[in-house]
């Protein structure tokens, strides 16, 4: 169960309260303590731009988590919780309606005690923390950090330094050499047809007939007178012949050339911005 320096440490670190969801609600504000216990009762959340708004949360339930508190409540239920002026106290009537929004049911208070002996806290945190008062609180809030000279606080978290550092993303563009592809030579047969005409010759038998001229007649008659001969004569032709051989016809290597390209890099960078508010522009010189 958390207590008043559970709650107080995690002021002093800068703590956030998260949802129950684990969603980040705001970061602490103000602790609030029961006038006759002393017991922390109300913790407030800083929302809205630079923590302007503070919602009011029970602290029965919540619990510590690290430096952060976790309450039993989503972001969007305690940012709706009924609207408390920052006045110092909280007056029965406004914790009635606190309660009766948190489901807590109603606070029952004394008739012997007036509006002004109720009241649950000292919002501002003036009273003596050390005098053991039940009204006393205790403020997250520090204007000046005076150990340093720090104008302001830190409402996100601890104040840190006096002033605000704005950061941007700036693109560098390289470039890192990488294997794509690989290249290779690979040498195979293939089989085609060639076709060439080439002349040939051959010979044919031709019937040549002459008459009996005293230049033949010797011959004509040299033989029997009538007998049965045979004569032959033998034919030539030529024929393609075809022989193969293997020459060499070129040379094939790998090399490589360099191509220089342009390459346009489209990336989205992130920068803050700072602005300020309740500042007269015109006082600055």
């Amino acid at each position: 169960m958390l207590n008043r320096e559970n709650i107080e440490s995690l002021l002093t670190k800068g703590g956030n309260v998260v949802g129950s969801d684990g969603e980040k609600i705001g970061s602490i504000g103000q602790l609030y303590a029961d006038d006759d216990t002393g017991e922390p009762t109300w913790v407030t959340v800083k929302t809205g731009l630079f923590g302007t708004s503070q919602s009011f949360v029970p602290v029965e339930g919540a619990h510590s988590q690290g430096d952060d508190l976790v309450v039993p409540y989503t972001k969007e239920h305690v940012k709706d919780a009924p609207r408390v002026d920052v006045d110092g106290h909280l007056t029965p009537e406004e914790e009635d309606r606190l309660y009766t929004y948190y489901d807590r049911g109603a606070r029952t208070y004394s008739d012997t005690r007036d509006d002004a002996s109720r009241t649950d806290v000292d919002f501002q945190g003036d009273a003596d923390l050390n005098a053991g008062t039940p009204t006393a609180g205790i403020s997250g809030d520090r204007d000046r950090d005076t150990s340093r000279g720090t104008v302001g606080h830190d409402t996100s978290g601890p104040t840190t330094d006096d002033a605000m550092t704005r950061s941007e993303e700036r693109l560098h563009v390289g470039t890192e050499r990488e294997a794509t592809s690989r290249a290779r030579l690979r040498k195979y047969v293939t089989t085609e047809n060639v076709t060439k005409t080439v002349p040939v010759q051959r010979e044919e038998v031709r019937l040549e007939r002459e008459p009996i001229t005293d230049a033949n007649r010797g011959a004509a008659l040299d033989g029997p007178d009538i007998s049965e001969e045979e004569h032959e004569v033998v034919l030539h032709e030529e024929r393609p012949v075809v022989e193969k051989e293997t020459v060499p016809v070129e040379r094939v290597r790998l090399d490589k050339d360099v191509v220089q390209d342009d390459v346009t890099v489209n990336e989205e960078v992130r920068k803050e911005q700072i602005d300020a508010d309740g500042v007269d522009r015109d006082r600055r010189r």
